[in-house]
């Protein structure tokens, strides 16, 4: 009897809530999309957190389940849910999704130290080095014998997106395994940070060279073109650093004459907010801007709010984080097109690009010359991609030339399936390297 109810009641709910969700796509015209958004926007939250919990239950990175959660948004659009459709175009929520990859690359920026860079040692900066030219190359290759129609740009900017590490899912199991304390951890760590670096300034590049190609300026591979972008991205970088230090400090000084609570999230969050959109100004990437704010801001500064009673900087910006940062998560996975998984071409390009993805940082391996240390542990450990490659993809989709994206719908799928089969395949075949060394 139990049963028969539960049944029926579930049937009640989806007879009245799938017809209104497949109408709620189609409101007429003139008629304003804020409400709609602000329950989307509620829909997302709620969903990404039960997709983050279901995968961490399951140990596996939670940033997977809130991608696959925004998959099976996209896939019930494709169902005929117009509602999901609607959420897919909405400017709102992709301004949302826009805040919330700023604050991450803002908090990224927060866990490393300008101090670390500089101490990573030769053999790190060289592991970063190599795992960063080999990916853009292979990927490069990759995507001009794949999708040989497709304008040069596009092939590097599909090569560029295999650049980056997301190290975080190497240091949970190093950390699992208490093994942070290793040779090899301590080169991985110091790799990620110069990866870090080293990637937002080929995204930085690669976008100002698709941005000037957009603009008219020629299609063709101008190298002075790239030399100045690649200066400009320094010179911002360096004056972000030196300079911003400068505004930084003076703006935390300034802040404790007043007495209203709030003031150092204000200025950190006014701080990033800026550095982001001279960013964008300049024809850099906004995330660009986000991590350099991210990396002048030493928590430090903020101590003397913390003596007035204030909580430490990074957990005043975690709350804005947590809530924004998994709205771009499932707004990237309502971007999959799961109509190009039965295109066996489109299968192909994204399985030989995750191959690309895995042989390309093995390359790093090359860069370790400290004796005793496990060369393939270390290749193993830079393997994922996880949110960085997401944001590289995003970047790639939200581009635009001559009104068509750098990324097609179908480049943006083959990209996520390079991004999860990376991300999920290196914890056991790290934690297989690993036990395979404590038993010798």
């Amino acid at each position: 009897m139990v049963v028969r109810k539960a049944w029926l009641v579930r049937r009640i709910i989806v007879g009245l809530l799938f017809p209104i969700l497949a109408q709620a796509g189609t409101a007429p015209e003139g008629r304003s999309d804020f409400y709609r958004d602000l329950l989307g926007l509620v829909l997302i939250i709620l969903a990404a957190k039960l997709g983050a919990e279901l995968f961490e239950r399951v140990r596996q990175p939670a940033v997977l389940g809130e991608l696959l959660v925004g998959m099976l948004m996209s896939g019930l659009a494709l169902g005929g849910v117009g509602y999901f459709y609607a959420l897919r175009d909405s400017a709102g929520l992709h301004a949302a999704a826009e805040v919330g990859v700023i604050l991450l690359l803002f908090e990224v920026g927060l866990h490393s130290r300008l101090h670390e860079m500089l101490e990573v040692g030769l053999t790190a900066t060289l592991v970063a080095t190599l795992g960063v030219v080999a990916p853009v190359v292979l990927g490069y290759l990759v995507s001009s014998i794949f999708l040989p129609q497709q304008p040069w740009y596009v092939h590097l900017f599909a090569g560029s997106t295999l650049a980056a590490t997301s190290v975080g899912i190497t240091a949970r199991v190093l950390q699992d395994l208490r093994k942070l304390d290793t040779k090899e951890a301590r080169i991985i760590l110091g790799a990620a940070v110069v990866d870090d670096v080293l990637g937002l300034i080929i995204l930085a590049v690669i976008s100002g060279i698709v941005s000037s190609i957009a603009a008219g300026r020629g299609s063709e591979l101008d190298w002075g073109m790239v030399l100045m972008i690649v200066i400009k991205a320094v010179l911002f970088l360096v004056a972000a650093i030196v300079l911003g230090r400068l505004v930084h400090i003076n703006a935390v000084r300034a802040g404790t004459h007043f007495r209203v609570p709030g003031i150092p999230v204000v200025i950190a969050i006014s701080f990033c907010f800026t550095l982001a959109a001279l960013a964008g100004e300049i024809g850099l990437a906004p995330i660009v801007g986000a991590f350099a704010a991210g990396l002048v801001l030493e928590p430090s500064d903020y101590e003397v709010y913390q003596e007035r009673g204030e909580l430490p900087i990074e957990k005043l910006v975690r709350p804005m984080s947590t809530l924004l940062t998994p709205v771009f998560f499932v707004m990237m996975g309502l971007r999959v097109d799961l109509r190009a998984f039965s295109a066996v071409e489109i299968l192909g390009f994204a399985l030989a690009i995750t191959l690309a993805a895995i042989v390309g940082k093995q390359a790093c391996s090359l860069g370790v010359w400290q004796k005793g240390v496990d060369r393939v542990l270390v290749g193993v450990g830079m393997i994922p991609r996880g949110e960085v490659g997401l944001i590289f993809t995003a970047m790639g989709a939200q581009m635009r030339v001559h009104g068509q994206p750098v990324f097609s719908d179908s480049i943006v799928s083959a990209m996520v399936i390079m991004v999860m089969i990376t991300t999920l395949v290196t914890p056991p075949v790290l934690k297989a390297l690993l036990t395979r060394t404590r038993r010798q």
